[in-house]
């Protein structure tokens, strides 16, 4: 039973629909910037230590100084300060962009109100983009004439303004008003380099308004539902909250309202937690009452909430109107310290990953490294000849592990379902080494490769953590290379063709080109990524291979 089916009784699936109705809205402006990122010029074959992309394919980070017009929903027509903006029919629905990273919904709102009541906010973090929808189009024009004749300043910085094709934003909800909603919120983490837990959206979550309930699931990314005393209380938080980093520069909150009405929990651990029912415990049926601990449920010296001293990282903002009291909210939000999921299951933290449920013949120590290497460096890989089918992964850190268990436990690669957790080893020795089925060693070390993608700070904070999709954004690619070229290469490593093929505008001085493809399913995706992830494009008369690098989209298809 998975943790939301065990946790929480509520329309799961309706709110899925929804939140896939909402993730529509920002498809076009993904591969938008996907393309823009895949522009950054290296020389011929080169791969750069910060990449011609970020390591996991998605960063935003790259697109500060080039952000475009999408002739999508979000507006058409290039244009800098307001020129051109009649392009676009005139809609309550503004696209805001050229945003601070630190911004949030509550910054949106004070902004923009002087030009005419907000009915609703969607954030987008990672482009620092939005999308603000007016209660009358006359708002709306209003904000677009004045962002196009002065400054308009959202947290200190200039943004710019133009019209949405879309004329109304998409609610999970669906509720023409917003203000009468829910006390449910639906939260999406984005970008997740650290373990996300009940007891880590307590802190973030309480300090605005009173939780209740609390429920985590993994199914597409990591998701949450929080369910507040008070729809007022919900409001506040949303707006203090959506759009901000739980840690610096990642784990970024996207927020919306959410579909149920209530949370029932039925189980306290790190995934789901009723608070009005601090001693719920679920027993397992058919095993009568649980033994007595004599010495309670820890020892007296154990901490309260188990992170040790928090850390201040976001200030709420100044306006009085996002917070409960002087007395109930703190000028700051105390953010506990990231801490490994192994921490909490009562294991001690691993920086090794084991593996099992491997293809014999089809998997190796590269493969393993082409599909892990995208949560975190890969150190060593060794597989265990007492254990056939099954192979260690040490990883740069703890965070790494629990990001790999996160989004490749129980996926399907070469017919067999894959089995991650975290190791009782804490290093990989290279003892009895031996040949695999294709003939490569069981144990290779790639604490040296320049493919690993979190070698430094600014590396690592371009990854995007995407769980495994059926779109590839491919990169570092020649231009050259076809799309008749990238499809001869499945057919030569005997792995899918892409069903469906994109690739990205390019600058004219650019020597590499990106792009998408699109599989059948997601288990034929990550199959292609694990065999041609890194592979050597070599072309006439160049002096150095092109290192074809692949990652899991943002997009849901094409």
């Amino acid at each position: 039973m998975s943790t939301v089916e065990g946790a929480v009784q509520c329309d799961e699936g309706e709110y899925g629909r929804a939140a896939k109705r909402l993730k529509t809205e920002e498809t076009e402006a993904e591969e938008r910037e996907e393309g823009e990122e895949g522009e950054e010029e290296l020389e011929e074959g080169e791969d750069s230590d910060s990449g011609s992309l970020p390591g996991n394919g998605n960063g935003e980070s790259a697109t500060d100084n080039r952000a475009r017009w999408s002739a999508s929903q979000f507006g058409a027509g290039r244009r800098e300060n307001g020129e051109d903006s009649h392009r676009i029919s005139p809609s309550p629905v503004v696209h805001v962009r050229g945003l601070c990273e630190a911004v949030v919904e509550a910054d949106l709102i004070d902004a923009l109100e002087r030009f005419g009541p907000i009915c609703y906010v969607m954030m987008m973090p990672f482009k620092r983009q939005a999308l603000v929808e007016f209660s009358a189009g006359e708002s709306a024009d209003l904000c677009v004439s004045c962002g196009a004749k002065e400054p308009v300043y959202i947290a200190g910085q200039q943004a710019y303004f133009n019209y949405s094709t879309s004329k109304r934003i998409t609610r999970p909800t669906n509720a023409d008003n917003p203000n009468s909603g829910n006390k449910v919120l639906l939260l999406s983490i984005q970008n997740p380099l650290y373990p996300i837990t009940t007891d880590v959206l307590y802190t973030v979550c309480n300090p605005i308004g009173s939780v209740l309930r609390i429920v985590i699931f993994k199914r597409n990314g990591i998701q949450a539902m929080v369910e507040f005393e008070s729809i007022q209380c919900a409001q506040k938080a949303k707006a203090a909250l959506n759009g901000a980093d739980i840690y610096a520069g990642c784990c970024t909150l996207k927020i919306e309202y959410a579909r149920p009405t209530r949370l029932n929990v039925i189980k306290n651990d790190n995934e789901s937690w009723d608070y009005t029912k601090p001693y719920l415990v679920r027993r397992d049926r058919g095993k009568g009452r649980q033994r007595q601990a004599i010495l309670g449920e820890h020892p007296s010296s154990y901490s309260d909430n188990g992170y040790g001293p928090p850390c201040p990282l976001l200030p709420l903002p100044n306006n009085s109107r996002y917070k409960l009291t002087s007395v109930d909210v703190p000028d700051m939000v105390s953010y506990p310290l990231p801490q490994s999921s192994s921490s909490y299951s009562g294991h001690a933290p691993s920086s090794v990953a084991m593996v099992s449920g491997l293809h014999p013949s089809k998997m190796n120590c590269t493969r393993i490294f082409n599909l892990f290497c995208l949560y975190g460096n890969i150190e060593k890989v060794k597989f265990m000849k007492s254990v056939p089918g099954t192979a260690l992964v040490e990883m740069g850190d703890e965070y790494a592990v629990d990001r790999a268990i996160t989004h490749l436990n129980s996926i399907k690669v070469f017919g067999k379902r894959l089995n991650v957790c975290v190791s009782k080893q804490h290093a990989v020795i290279p003892s009895q080494v031996f040949e695999l089925e294709d003939g490569s060693s069981s144990y290779k070390d790639f604490a040296m490769t320049r493919n690993n993608r979190f070698s430094s700070a600014g590396q690592a904070s371009k990854n995007i953590i995407q769980p495994p999709s059926a779109v590839l954004h491919y990169y570092n690619v020649p231009p050259c290379i076809s799309q008749d070229h990238l499809l001869r290469l499945c057919t030569e490593h005997d792995v899918p063709g892409f069903v469906k093929f994109k690739m990205f505008d390019a600058k004219p001085s650019s020597k590499t080109i990106s792009g998408l493809l699109e599989f059948d399913s997601k288990t034929e995706a990550v199959e292609v990524l694990t065999v041609l992830n890194h592979y050597q494009i070599r072309i006439p008369n160049g002096s150095n291979p092109y290192t074809l690098k692949l990652c899991f989209s943002t997009s849901s298809h094409l």
